[in-house]
């Protein structure tokens, strides 16, 4: 990765560079982290390194900011996991805007679904940097071996195992029409607090998460399975959904409900559904976690 290259010594050129690469290291850290916060910190971090490397001395760019970024995410997802285990309630992953920057979706997208960043946050850091680095940026294993720092065949084991664990908790993909059929009817059998239509509509052993970070009412506890998530969804139908307006919005490159009062952005709901009905709910109503959607209202 080295080479002389004198002009490159010029933070002009140092600035020029570092944009041109800057989506894909969000993209990098974003996977990484499921937090748009965290990763734009770690991007920042990687500013800091590439002003104080000798850019003379790099001849790949990319190569050597990408694999900047995926350390230090590696680094912040190994404290993070120690933070989250304090956090209040569910955690779930900070969605991102798609829809107004389809940038952040460029890539593959498998590793950008709003459930595979939920799974991701399970695996260890190396894991989840060979998975992402593989899935979402067609990097060879010799590639990703020479980023995270171990062997091409160590490599192809992580990702095999990430792979594995994520295809194994997911269902069978339904396509975009089908996706955005079941969040309609699910939205509309929630605002009326139909029972029957909410159980049709869930699959056997469907979720419900809320991550409210211990500011707004949102359930501590996961709720699992058919009936117990329908029961759910109607006793809190008169205190949730009285007031509130509903559109549709691309996060995390699928379609996903927002749901506002007023001027606020109250929650985003985003279900990840398969051949046999919704798998899981997940409801993000942290607030700090919605302050990219509230442009939208």
């Amino acid at each position: 990765m080295r080479a002389e290259r004198p002009e490159a010594d010029d933070l002009g050129d140092a600035v020029e560079v570092f944009d041109g690469v800057r989506p894909r290291l969000f993209g990098i850290a974003y996977r990484m982290l499921g937090s748009a916060a965290e990763a734009e910190d770690v991007v920042q971090d990687a500013w800091v390194r590439w002003q104080t490397t000798d850019r003379s001395a790099v001849i790949d760019a990319t190569a050597f900011l990408s694999t900047v970024t995926t350390r230090l995410a590696m680094n912040v997802a190994m404290s993070a996991r120690m933070r989250r285990e304090t956090y209040v309630g569910p955690w779930l992953p900070e969605p991102v805007d798609t829809g107004a920057d389809p940038a952040i979706g460029a890539e593959r997208g498998e590793a950008l679904d709003f459930a595979v960043l939920l799974l991701l946050e399970r695996l260890k850091p190396t894991e989840r940097a060979a998975y992402v680095l593989r899935e979402a940026f067609d990097y060879s294993y010799r590639e990703i071996a020479a980023v995270i720092g171990s062997s091409e065949a160590n490599a192809r084991q992580l990702a095999r195992r990430a792979r594995t664990y994520i295809a194994g908790e997911r269902r069978s993909h339904v396509d975009a029409a089908e996706h955005r059929r079941l969040l309609d009817n699910f939205v509309t059998a929630a605002q009326t607090g139909d029972l029957a239509a909410l159980e049709a509509l869930l699959a056997s052993d469907a979720a419900s998460y809320s991550d409210g970070g211990g500011v707004r009412g949102a359930s501590r506890i996961p709720v699992f399975g058919r009936s117990r998530v329908a029961r759910y969804i109607v006793a809190f139908q008169p205190r949730f959904w009285p007031g509130t307006r509903t559109r549709w919005v691309e996060a995390n490159g699928r379609t996903c409900a927002l749901i506002t009062r007023g001027e606020h952005v109250i929650a985003l709901l985003s279900v990840d559904a398969g051949t046999d009905g919704i798998a899981r709910l997940l409801w993000v109503l942290n607030p700090s976690k919605l302050d990219r959607f509230s442009a939208l209202v």
